[in-house]
C-alpha cells in the first residue's frame, strides 16, 4: 500500500538509459554516474546498487558523507567526491576509500599534508571559475604529481555551456576543450604519466560526442530527462524518465462562486467549484512557484489545474471537469496517467528551474518505490533514503 505521497522508481528505465548513453561513449570510455544530492532525488544508494548490477562502477558525488553513506550500504567501485571535504573529514576519505578532488593547489598541500596515502582527481579551471586549479599554472599542476602522500588517478575539468548550442557558447566550448588537452600536453612533455581524465557532463557528451576521455560523467540524462524542455542536444538519444511523482485526493469539496481557496485568498472561485485537496506540498519539494494556475496534475487521465497558493503539506486542484473522483484516488504531478503525461521538464520550465533543481528537492518524506525491476519479486518494494 503506498502513502500520502511517493515517487516511484522505474529501474528497468534506469538500465535502458545506461545503456543508450553507452552507445555515445568514445572507445575505451566509462561511464561515471553522478549520484550527488541523493541521486537528483532518486535515492542514491538504490540508483547506485542497481548502477552496480548494470555493471557502473565509477560515481560522482558532492561530498564525502555521501560517499560514506554508499560504502555502507554496499557500493563497490570508484567514488569521487567532487565538491571541498574540510580536513576533519579527511579520516573518512581513508577509512571509506574515497576519491577527493583536488579544488586547487593549496588544498592539495593539506590533503598531503594529512600523511596518509589518498587517492585524488586534480580539478582544472579551464574558464568556468569554480573549483580548480588553472590551466595556465603548468609548473604548478606539475609539482603535485611528486607529492608523497597522493596518488593522482585522474584529471577533469567542467564545460560550463556545453547545454547551450549557440554559436557564443559553442567557441566558449571548444576554447574550454582545447585548454584542457593543451595542458594534457603540456604535462606530457614534461615526462609525466597522465591519469584517467574526464571532462563532459550529460550535455557535453550529447552535444560534443566521440572527444578523447577515460569518463564522461553522466547526471541528469541518466535519469531520463533534460534539464530543459527546450534546449535540443545534437545526439539522437532514447531517454526514458525513471522517477514518477504521485499522492492521493485527501479530501472533496464545493466552493461556491466568490468563494476563495488557500492563504491569503489569491484565488476566489467565478463560478460554483468542486476542488480536491492533494496530499502533497512544497515540504516534501513540489515548487511553490506552481501556485495559482502555473501548474496542473493528472486524476483520472486528465488534466487538473493547481488552484490557490500551495502550502507546506497539501495543495488544492479544481475537479469540476473530472467526474467520479473520490477521496484516496492517485494524482499524478509528474508522469502518465491514460493517455496524458506531465514531463519533468514541463514542470520545472513553468516553475522557472531546471529539472535538476526540481528532481534534487525531492524530500525524504517521499516513499521511493520501485516499480520494476530486472530482478524478479522486487515490483511495489518500498526503499528507505
Amino acid at each position: 500500500m503506498r502513502g500520502r505521497a511517493w515517487a516511484e522508481i522505474n529501474l528497468n528505465h534506469l538500465r535502458h538509459n545506461v545503456k543508450e548513453l553507452e552507445k555515445w561513449l568514445p572507445e575505451g570510455c566509462k561511464l561515471m554516474a553522478v549520484v550527488k544530492a541523493n541521486a537528483y532525488g532518486h535515492g542514491d544508494h538504490l540508483i547506485a546498487k542497481e548502477l552496480n548490477q548494470a555493471g557502473v562502477t565509477a560515481f560522482a558525488v558532492a561530498t564525502a558523507a555521501e560517499g560514506v553513506q554508499l560504502r555502507r550500504q554496499g557500493v563497490v567501485g570508484e567514488i569521487l567526491v567532487l565538491g571541498y571535504t574540510p580536513p576533519q573529514e579527511f579520516p573518512d576519505l581513508v577509512a571509506y576509500d574515497l576519491t577527493q578532488t583536488v579544488i586547487d593547489f593549496a588544498y592539495g598541500k593539506q590533503l598531503n599534508q594529512y600523511g596518509q596515502t589518498i587517492n585524488v582527481h586534480v580539478k582544472i579551471d579551464t574558464g568556468m571559475h569554480r573549483l580548480g586549479e588553472s590551466d595556465q599554472h603548468v609548473n604548478t599542476i606539475a609539482q603535485m604529481f611528486a607529492w608523497d602522500h597522493l596518488i593522482i588517478t585522474g584529471m577533469y575539468t567542467h564545460l560550463s555551456a556545453a547545454d547551450h548550442t549557440g554559436e557564443l557558447e559553442q567557441n566558449f566550448t571548444r576554447e574550454q576543450i582545447e585548454r584542457f588537452y593543451g595542458l594534457l600536453e603540456q604535462l606530457k612533455s614534461l615526462g609525466l604519466k597522465l591519469p584517467r581524465i574526464h571532462f563532459q557532463s550529460s550535455y557535453g557528451l550529447l552535444n560534443y560526442p566521440g572527444l578523447p576521455c577515460d569518463y564522461v560523467r553522466i547526471g541528469i540524462a541518466l535519469y531520463g530527462v533534460l534539464s530543459h524542455p527546450d534546449q535540443p542536444v545534437r545526439a539522437s538519444v532514447d531517454l526514458r524518465p525513471v522517477l514518477s511523482l504521485k499522492a492521493r485526493v485527501a479530501l472533496i469539496k464545493e466552493v461556491a462562486a466568490g468563494e476563495a481557496v488557500g492563504y491569503g485568498r489569491q484565488y476566489s472561485a467565478a463560478q460554483c467549484t468542486k476542488i480536491a485537496v492533494v496530499s502533497i506540498g512544497y515540504a516534501d519539494g513540489y515548487p511553490r512557484s506552481l501556485s495559482a494556475g502555473n501548474g496542473s496534475v493528472l486524476v483520472k487521465g486528465r488534466r487538473a489545474p493547481v488552484i490557490g497558493k500551495i502550502c507546506m503539506d497539501q495543495l488544492m486542484i479544481d475537479i469540476t471537469a473530472i467526474p467520479a473522483v473520490e477521496q484516496g484516488d492517485i494524482v499524478t504531478l509528474i508522469g502518465e496517467d491514460g493517455g496524458e503525461r506531465i514531463t519533468a521538464e514541463q514542470v520545472a520550465a513553468n516553475a522557472a528551474t531546471i529539472t535538476n533543481e526540481l528532481y534534487s528537492r525531492l524530500g525524504p518524506r517521499l516513499e521511493r518505490i520501485v516499480v520494476s525491476s530486472m530482478k524478479p519479486g522486487t515490483v511495489g518494494e518500498k526503499v528507505k533514503i
